[in-house]
């Protein structure tokens, strides 16, 4: 039975190990440098290897995966955490008390997260003395690990680290600041529960240690030392907290609700709720042929399938429309407004794809519609089952632009594949247009391709820089517990590094939104199979 439990155990690392990557690894190791010596971290290859370190420290075995639940949890790779019969839920509620990652360590991970290779760059400029010839290929992690080796970084001195976000990143500095504040002493709380981590043990605001789903309920757990300060408190609260800003509050009274609930209550409410009878409804309208001399949209069909293919993975209804109308675009929305399949839906998911010009898009018929007029067939007033529901609005269509003819990309072969522009007019409007496209109400969110008065790109084969991108970030996003604006920010980053062969056409999109709380779609049970209509994409 013995034999069993550990094949078991095995099998779950391995699972885990299956579905990390190479970047995932280079965080495990980072994050657990202050458990194994860095001259045995060089020599890891994956994470197999990070684990059987940590079974060799008694760090984690059959009865106690804790440690990995946590790891997993602060790289974003919440998918995994049911592979070891645990939730994202469960390992906050733990944290506070088991939690072994130091805040120091957080903390670094944190800024490394958001330091982009410009940054890195930089900073291994102002430090060339300090770091290994290899400054050019240099991760932010590995920019870390260096200073630490070289003792320019510790948890004792973050002065060189200061001075680095001071002149490449200002927005990082509150992140020490905030690391900082949790090392002021606090005398208010004596009681203290044993940790699983020999010398961390943690004030507690209740008496109850929460159990690991996998350990008997009797299991005690080793070590019991005194830790007489809130910082562990602080820390783990800013880690439950995932990055956002906490602001100066008092301190919680013992005798009042704990830190776990007040956690609890706060997410809760600063996120809109997904978890309904139905995720909701995904519309798609797709123009692709046109009167009045307006262009066929030639690959807006692989835009439209790829759309169906990722919403319908991640729990939507999918209803998709072709060559519309400006009168059947209405219509099509005046029945929906009515529709009573809001009642039960946490969601709405409009994706159109046409030709446009500012703040309007095209109906198959060269009528204009005001993007504004789409979106206020669904406020509150006018849709009241959608009332306080969040509304996401894809628009894949121009806003302006001056030219109008292909831009050519080189293929594999030896034949040119246009880029078309999905723009029929020229003219710019000031960037105000964008804001004012979004009704004043409340949970709304808008996603342009592109900014007010520019083109935006279709590949005739591939589909549009646009909508690629957000299938694509919302695939490897989405099950990592990345908020809806993060996804968004990060398609920003993928289309604004795309151009034409020439390298003259570029785009920037850009996302308006008036959402009151986190919009984090529930991770999908199934992983996500790429459509045969994807399979083919460079």
């Amino acid at each position: 039975m013995a034999d069993n439990g550990n094949v078991i155990f095995r099998q779950q690392l391995l699972s885990i190990d299956e579905n990390l990557g190479k970047e995932d690894v280079e965080d495990l190791k980072f994050l657990c440098s202050d458990f194994i010596p860095l001259k045995k971290l060089e020599t890891v290859k994956s994470a197999q290897d990070i684990f059987q370190l940590l079974i060799s420290k008694d760090l984690l075995n059959r009865d106690d995966t804790f440690l990995i639940a946590e790891l997993l949890y602060m790289m974003k790779c919440n998918f995994l955490l049911q592979k070891l019969a645990y939730t994202k839920e469960i390992v906050q509620q733990h944290l506070p008390k088991r939690g072994r990652v130091s805040g120091y360590r957080q903390m670094l991970y944190e800024i490394a997260e958001e330091l982009t290779k410009d940054n890195v760059k930089d900073a291994a400029f102002l430090l060339r003395d300090h770091l290994p010839k290899k400054q050019s290929t240099m991760s932010a992690l590995e920019l870390l690990t260096s200073l630490e080796k070289k003792s320019l970084l510790m948890e004792s001195d973050l002065s060189i680290l200061e001075k680095i976000c001071q002149k490449i990143a200002p927005q990082l500095q509150k992140k020490i600041v905030m690391y900082k504040q949790t090392k002021v002493p606090y005398q208010g709380i004596k009681e203290t529960v044993p940790s699983p981590f020999c010398g961390f043990n943690k004030p507690t605001f209740g008496t109850t240690l929460l159990q690991d789903p996998l350990l008997p309920k009797n299991h005690e757990l080793p070590c019991t030392e005194e830790f007489g300060s809130l910082e562990e408190h602080i820390r783990n609260f800013h880690s439950l907290a995932e990055n956002q800003v906490v602001k100066a509050e008092p301190i919680f009274d013992p005798s009042g609700p704990s830190l776990k609930q007040a956690v609890r209550k706060n997410e809760a409410a600063a996120e809109y709720k997904m978890d309904g009878q139905c995720r909701g409804y995904c519309l798609i309208i797709n123009n692709v042929n046109f009167e009045g001399g307006l262009r066929r949209r030639n690959g807006s069909e692989k835009d439209a399938m790829e759309l169906k293919h990722v919403f319908t993975w991640l729990g939507f209804k999918v209803e998709k429309y072709d060559n519309q109308t400006s009168i059947e675009i209405e219509k099509l929305l005046q029945d929906w407004q009515t529709s009573e399949n809001w009642k039960d839906s946490d969601c709405l998911i409009c994706c159109i794809l046409s030709h446009g010009v500012s703040g309007k898009i095209y109906g198959t018929d060269a009528c204009l519609i005001p993007i504004r007029t789409i979106m206020s067939y669904f406020t509150a007033n006018q849709c009241p089952l959608l009332a306080q529901k969040p509304k996401l609005f894809f628009i894949q269509a121009c806003q302006g632009g001056k030219a109008q003819q292909p831009v050519y990309l080189q293929a594999d072969s030896n034949n040119s594949i246009s880029l078309e522009p999905d723009a029929q007019s020229s003219g710019f409007v000031s960037s105000h247009q964008l804001t004012s496209s979004i009704p004043a109400e409340a949970d709304f969110l808008l996603g342009m391709a592109t900014v007010d008065g520019y083109l935006s790109f279709r590949h005739v084969h591939q589909g549009t820089w646009y909508i690629q991108a957000l299938c694509n970030k919302l695939q490897l996003l989405v099950p990592r517990g990345e908020d809806i604006l993060s996804i968004l920010t990060e398609v920003n980053e993928e289309v604004s590094k795309r151009a034409d062969v020439q390298g003259l056409k570029k785009q920037m999109p850009q996302p308006a939104y008036t959402l009151r709380k986190k919009l984090i779609f529930p991770v999908p049970q199934d992983p996500f199979v790429p459509s045969e209509q994807s399979s083919d994409m460079q």
